[in-house]
């Protein structure tokens, strides 16, 4: 008896929780499939609006101000009723128009950071994407063997820690480093690799194209590897040399993927921060400071000036925004 009337209960209590989820369907607002997948999206785009679109929106918003501290106060509130969600004043600004703008036509230091930059991506690039487009072609190779030790080995240094390579490249590059002890072996004077603004530049050079080789170099080999064996075999059919299948095979097939690294290698170079930082510190007389570490001084060290950073950074995304759409115009690709 003690059970039946246990079983008897749970079927009531079932019973009432089925009739009630009737009845809130009954009253509630009828959903369609798409509603719930935008609802299921929904935190993607709170987490990007807050942390991505709203820092790239202020920037520019920012670049039209002078900054002058930190805020005070708050800027506005909603009142929910029970509750209400206050919104503090981010900085005290004064507006400036387009002053940060026309500030950088007369500042030689952002034309240096612009010269810098520019000259070690002209130099760097080509270099690097050469180096790495002949070791992926020798590791493609099919008599090569060892092939995933020697990817491994040349891929390593883009696994290093930005800082701590850079830091080698300091110890090694000094007056007394190892490079210059291997130099003064074979007779040669040690040479101001830090203190030259010629030696500078080409060392932030080889150590940007130290680390970033064997990336690219994987990218490359991987476009290899997808080339038609078919086309080589009908190249060496029509009497083909190595240099005539590299140009009119190779290369027309590896278009796209040359592009993609070249736009990639350009973004990045463009980037430079860590290297110049540590290496060299922007010098000597500022030959290696690049634009992020021009902004990153202007808006973070001695008096913060985070108006002309902003308008700095606005120009900076423009120019390499307007050099990547060039080079995907050039390269022929949608």
């Amino acid at each position: 008896m003690a059970t039946k009337r246990s079983r008897d209960d749970h079927l009531v209590l079932w019973d009432r929780f089925r009739y009630a989820r009737q009845r809130l369907t009954a009253v509630a607002p009828s959903v369609t499939k798409s509603q719930v997948a935008y609802l299921l999206i929904s935190p993607f785009f709170v987490l990007f609006g807050l942390f991505l679109l709203f820092p790239v929106v202020y920037t520019v918003y920012l670049s039209f101000f002078e900054y002058q501290g930190i805020g005070q106060g708050n800027l506005f509130y909603v009142d929910f009723g029970l509750f209400h969600i206050t919104f503090p004043q981010i900085a005290e600004l004064q507006f400036v128009g387009l002053g940060n703008y026309t500030r950088m036509l007369g500042d030689s230091l952002f034309w240096q950071s612009m010269y810098n930059t520019t000259y070690i991506l002209v130099i760097q690039v080509p270099i690097m994407i050469g180096l790495a487009l002949a070791l992926a072609i020798a590791l493609n190779a099919s008599f090569v063997r060892f092939k995933g030790a020697f990817r491994t080995a040349i891929a390593l240094p883009v696994s290093a820690n930005i800082v701590a390579y850079s830091t080698i490249f300091l110890i090694l590059f000094n007056e007394t480093g190892f490079i210059n002890y291997l130099l003064s072996q074979v007779g040669i004077e040690p040479i101001s690799w830090l203190r030259s603004e010629f030696w500078a530049r080409k060392t932030i050079i080889g150590a940007v194209t130290w680390r970033w080789t064997g990336y690219n170099m994987i990218i490359l080999l991987a476009g290899l590897q997808n080339i038609p064996q078919q086309l080589y075999e009908a190249a060496e059919i029509d009497g083909a040399s190595r240099w005539e299948k590299f140009r009119y095979v190779t290369v027309p097939q590896l278009r796209p993927v040359l592009l993609f690294v070249v736009v990639l290698s350009t973004i990045g170079t463009f980037k430079l921060f860590a290297e110049p930082y540590v290496i060299t510190d922007g010098g000597p007389t500022n030959a290696t400071i690049t634009i992020v570490q021009y902004i990153y001084e202007e808006a973070f060290v001695g008096s913060p000036n985070l108006g002309y950073a902003s308008a700095l950074t606005v120009i900076f995304v423009a120019i390499v925004s307007a050099i990547s759409i060039a080079q995907i115009k050039l390269g022929g690709e949608e």
